[in-house]
């Protein structure tokens, strides 16, 4: 098998999940007004859950960034490079997005909904402003898919041949890599920093950036071939 079909064929686990994951999300907000959808998804909460969203949620301000420097330890520095250029590039366009459109966060939309109580979770500081989209969802999704393009690129190009036990690790990791992602993005309306439509565009563009500056910089970032990709 070729490498550039090798590296689709190990990547496209995390492509199709993403796919069904969007389409049930978008199911959801076609179904729903955004108000009650905001209530159904964030409706049962526990001091345990909110310990835990209020921290992961953390994730996406610091620490993905500080993770997408490790590769300088192992001097890949075009790893580090790619990331960076990902997250300017979406990040650039979110922020534009979010200043353009300006929309209100669920806690001042329910300002307005006297017969719904949003649930909040203490500790956290609440935003009103900028919702859509969000820019943790969009660095959640931007650093597993650049994780998930890496993985596939690097393994097959180093391994000649793949067992079905291999294959099967390896999608499982992809899998995880998405749960993970999707976590930090569902963090954000559990939170009520968010509606749901604004995790979903901004998980889209930490999505496509990644699969877009490959197509884009591959020769001059990655420096891969044309055989390898």
């Amino acid at each position: 098998m070729m490498k550039k079909e090798m590296f689709f064929r190990m990547v496209y686990v995390y492509v199709i999940a993403y796919s069904v994951l969007l389409m049930v999300i978008l199911g959801l907000m076609y179904v729903y007004p955004k108000p009650e959808l905001h209530m159904l998804l964030n409706s049962h909460h526990s001091s345990i859950q909110d310990t835990f969203f209020k921290y992961y949620t953390l994730l996406a301000e610091w620490p993905l960034y500080a993770l997408a420097l490790l590769p300088l330890l192992w001097k890949k520095i075009k790893l580090t490079v790619f990331f960076a250029m990902c997250e300017l590039t979406g990040g650039a366009f979110l922020q534009l997005l979010k200043h353009t459109i300006s929309t209100d966060r669920p806690i001042s939309v329910f300002e307005h909904y006297h017969n719904l109580v949003l649930p909040l979770v203490q500790g956290v500081d609440m935003h009103h402003s900028n919702s859509f989209p969000s820019g943790h969802a969009s660095t959640f999704f931007m650093f597993c898919t650049c994780v998930a393009i890496f993985l596939a690129y690097y393994y097959s190009r180093n391994n000649k041949s793949h067992s079905l036990m291999t294959q099967i690790l390896f999608d499982v990791a992809l899998l995880l890599l998405l749960v993970f992602a999707a976590m930090g993005a569902y963090s954000r309306v559990y939170l009520s920093q968010h509606f749901l439509s604004d995790v979903c565009v901004g998980s889209i563009i930490g999505f496509i950036t990644p699969f877009l500056m490959l197509y884009l910089c591959k020769d001059k970032i990655l420096k891969l071939k044309n055989e390898d990709i």
